[in-house]
């Protein structure tokens, strides 16, 4: 049986934040910060032209699935991962705090030829930003009326994967490459429900005039 959140929409967020590479007593390490929270980003989505700000909640983590986690390079998920935490062991480990979360990658350069690669890369700060695979089950809209409006992200259900990626966005701006899966933007979605809603509220009244009609001839 599918689980819930596998029926939810895949989205990749990329931010330009500062890589490290480093050594300890356990071989090569990259540390690295995927995901921020409350910081507001500027999205365009690539399929339908339109944009809007996005912010990720502190709390959009605290029923969060993070019990197998990989890490790629570029969101290459046929590969065999780079490091992995799984039920929170493993060669990767996320910490969640106030400000995001941060990663860190204990590396096997020796025996993996792309692991040396990513090392060296971002040693270098070739490599020097970092994206993340996400399923968001609960968010909520604000200023959907205007130019600008604003997603609030306060609920991810599961995080796929992290990637370092080679041309991430800036910190306040991301570029949406929605999947197949999806048959409409969130910003489509939610102005949808918007107008429902006014057209729903709209019978509503009328309804009301009307009986308020019908009550004055009797």
């Amino acid at each position: 049986m599918a689980r819930k959140h596998e029926q939810e929409a895949v989205t990749r967020r990329s931010y330009a934040f500062e890589m490290r590479a480093d050594e300890s007593e356990n071989g090569k390490v990259i540390e690295g910060v995927p995901i921020v929270f409350d910081q507001p980003t500027h999205i365009r989505d690539l399929w339908t032209g339109e944009d809007y700000i996005e912010m990720i909640t502190r709390k959009a983590l605290d029923n969060t699935d993070l019990s197998d986690v990989c890490l790629f390079v570029n969101h290459e998920m046929d590969k065999i991962p780079l490091a992995r935490s799984r039920r929170g062991k493993g060669t990767l480990s996320l910490d969640v705090t106030d400000e995001g979360v941060k990663m860190r990658a204990v590396l096997d350069t020796e025996h993996n030829p792309e692991a040396s690669a990513l090392y060296s890369a971002v040693s270098r700060g070739d490599i020097a930003g970092m994206s993340f695979c996400f399923r968001v089950r609960g968010d909520h809209w604000q200023d959907l009326e205007t130019d600008h409006p604003l997603r609030i992200i306060d609920d991810i259900s599961i995080i796929h994967e992290v990637s370092a990626v080679t041309d991430p966005a800036y910190p306040q701006t991301s570029i949406s490459a929605r999947s197949s899966e999806e048959t409409e933007s969130p910003l489509a979605e939610a102005r949808a429900r918007l107008t429902a809603s006014k057209e729903s509220d709209a019978e509503a009244l009328m309804l009301e005039k009307a009986k308020i009609k019908v009550k004055s001839w009797i």
